[in-house]
């Protein structure tokens, strides 16, 4: 009995000092600290640990396989190119109390039109004018003291009836013939849409991908800087080409607005919710202003419009600058996947595909077929 018990005394001292040095080998528990490389592990998930690797900003790019390396620089914004510089006296305002010098066929015809209606006008005037004094010096009290009591002259009536008529269908042909071709748009070469903001434009192109230009108006030093007429400078102009028809669509986005390019001869409102429609041809390049012609409130004289003019090269470069593509091209790739679909860039079909690709693609799912029936094993198991 004495024995057992001077066993079980021993015992005890034992597991206490087993117990004591367990517990001076334990490390001391430490502050959880921010580190770069996070490990998060689930238990019992049968999975391996997932890491998770933060990176300061001006940290090296990670090391790719194979030695390349993967840097993340940011690409540099294309330069949207401006082909044409303004030049006194072509597409912006002058001194001249006549019209801006045109250059759509259209213009010059309303040109001549004016012309024309000028002379008829000055003739009109001088030969009121002629019979007004005739009367006035030919029929006074001195030089007629008794007036003739005639009330009534044929030859007269007639000619004041019928001479007016000739002179206004003289009038009413051209004008009616040139109202005609201004809203007789023929099949365009090129669609842009323009919409008019508070206080500034936008350009869309649906027939080069769609993509959309904003116009804001320049100050007096960017202007000066940049040699454009004060008030008519913008940082972002519409470009065409030339001797093109342009077919412009105008609509509004908030108030009643009006697409003015007096050297084209070419005038529409913008009006909300609604859509009108004229177009240019134009026969020489070159940069052209114009101005909203309808008051949209406050700053309804800083709306400028610029259209640039040029050949069809450099309208092809633009376009590429901006993102866009000309009809017929490829659109460029794109990281979404529905922009490379047959629907939308039905182009992409055509083209065939790069050597490898097929066996690269085929190891792929051959490797993750094999790879399933595994893994539902391992699960299985």
């Amino acid at each position: 009995m004495k024995s057992l018990k001077s066993l079980g005394f021993a015992a005890l001292i034992a597991a206490m000092t087993l117990g004591g040095a367990v517990s001076a080998q334990a490390p001391a528990a430490t502050p959880a600290t921010a580190s770069p490389t996070a490990t998060a592990t689930t238990p019992d998930s049968g999975q391996a640990p997932a890491t998770a690797t933060t990176q300061d900003s001006t940290a090296p790019a990670a090391a790719a396989p194979g030695g390349a390396t993967a840097t993340a620089a940011p690409a540099a914004a294309a330069k949207i190119p401006e082909f044409n510089k303004p030049v006194p006296g072509i597409g912006q305002p002058t001194d001249a109390i006549s019209l801006q010098p045109q250059f759509t066929d259209i213009g010059l015809f309303a040109q001549r039109f004016d012309t024309a209606l000028i002379y008829i006008i000055t003739i009109i005037c001088l030969v009121v004018l002629a019979l007004l004094g005739w009367v006035i010096v030919r029929y006074n009290r001195r030089a007629n003291p008794t007036p003739s009591r005639t009330s009534h002259n044929t030859i007269i009536e007639i000619v004041w009836t019928v001479a007016p008529v000739l002179i206004l269908l003289c009038i009413a042909v051209p004008s009616i013939k040139l109202l005609a071709r201004q809203y007789s748009t023929p099949k365009a070469d090129l669609t842009v849409k323009v919409i008019g903001h508070q206080w500034y434009w936008s350009y869309q192109y649906p027939d080069n991908g769609d993509f959309e230009v904003v116009s804001n108006i320049l100050t007096d030093a960017q202007d000066k800087a940049k040699g454009e007429p004060r008030q008519l400078g913008v940082d972002a102009r519409m470009v065409v080409p030339v001797d093109s028809v342009i077919k412009i669509i105008t609509t509004s986005d908030d108030v009643i607005h009006s697409f003015a390019v007096p050297a084209f001869w070419t005038k529409m409102d913008a009006v909300p919710g609604r859509l009108n429609e004229t177009w240019f041809k134009v026969n020489k390049t070159g940069l052209y202003y114009g101005q909203c012609s309808e008051l949209c409130g406050a700053r309804h004289g800083y709306m400028p419009i610029a259209v640039d003019v040029v050949t069809r090269e450099q309208f092809a470069q633009w376009v590429a600058a901006n993102g866009g593509t000309m009809p017929g091209a490829a659109k460029p790739a794109s990281s979404d996947a529905t922009a490379n679909s047959p629907i939308s860039n039905p182009t992409a079909t055509t083209a065939s595909p790069e050597p490898g690709a097929g066996a690269s693609t085929t190891a792929t799912e051959n490797s993750t077929a094999a790879a399933t029936p595994a893994s539902q094993g391992a699960t299985t198991n």
